[in-house]
């Protein structure tokens, strides 16, 4: 077996994965658990790009805030 038959049976056997838990994986996405890790995560970055570039700090929260709607339920 090569090793582009062994990467395209992970790739399919983690597409049939997807497909047997895509309801789980969304309603996980949207958790509270998610929207907590997620805004930890997003306030870090935006602080940090923010001490790069202090005169973008409106347009990092703007991205930030883009971001955080993406993920988690609130």
């Amino acid at each position: 077996m090569g090793i582009e038959e062994n990467v395209g049976n992970a790739v399919n056997k983690g597409k049939e994965l997807y497909e047997q838990n895509k309801d789980k994986i969304a309603e996980a996405v949207k958790s509270e658990q998610a929207e907590d890790i997620s805004d930890k995560v997003l306030d870090g970055v935006a602080d940090f790009a923010k001490k790069i570039a202090p005169g973008a700090a409106d347009k990092i929260d703007e991205i930030r805030d883009g971001a955080d709607k993406a993920v988690g339920n609130e």
